[in-house]
């Protein structure tokens, strides 16, 4: 919904949320892979990790890649209430979903469901980023605003990609990530 609702309104943010939520979902369908083979998981839990770490990546590219290219050739993309709409619901329902995978993670001892919560994560950040961009398009004409929304979560997306495919879930090392994910032994 939100790839269309981004190519109808010519929005590079939007465009690129809507690549986000695919990639997610395709991590989240990595992440099923993994969890169906059950114990024979250690290596399947690496290459699920990289596979999430290289989604991550992607999108990085992707973002930045349009938002420069709407940027030199002065694209201004058309306000679409629809888009805005999106994020608002994006910005709600995602940190719900994200907190829910880390306490799956948690429960799991799953490296790869954690940088899948993280990866929910930064469609949440992009959401509100998305969200901004497009009301300031929307409200104030600014339509500079869209790409440089997708700029902004260039490098974000990118660390974390860089981190998964090391092996860090959440962009630190593991006990940091079980600290993070635990509070006296409950998944928080």
């Amino acid at each position: 919904m939100a790839i269309g609702a981004g190519a109808l309104a010519g929005s590079t943010a939007l465009l690129g949320f809507g690549f986000d939520s695919l990639i997610e979902s395709l991590s989240g369908l990595v992440l099923l892979w993994r969890l169906a083979h059950g114990e024979k998981g250690e290596q399947r839990e690496k290459l699920a990790q990289k596979l999430v770490g290289v989604s991550f990546l992607i999108l990085a590219v992707y973002v930045a890649f349009e938002s420069v290219e709407a940027l030199v050739k002065r694209e201004p993309p058309e306000a679409s209430y629809a888009g805005i709409a999106i994020a608002i619901l994006s910005v709600v329902v995602m940190p719900l979903l994200a907190r829910a995978k880390r306490k799956v993670a948690a429960s799991l001892d799953s490296a790869a469901m954690h940088a899948d919560s993280r990866q929910t994560d930064i469609c949440a950040y992009l959401s509100a980023i998305l969200l901004v961009g497009l009301a300031a398009n929307a409200i104030a004409g600014w339509w500079w605003a869209d790409p440089i929304a997708g700029l902004a979560m260039v490098p974000i997306i990118g660390k974390e990609g860089i981190d998964a495919l090391r092996g860090k879930a959440c962009g630190c090392s593991k006990t940091c990530c079980e600290s993070t994910c635990h509070d006296g032994g409950r998944a928080v």
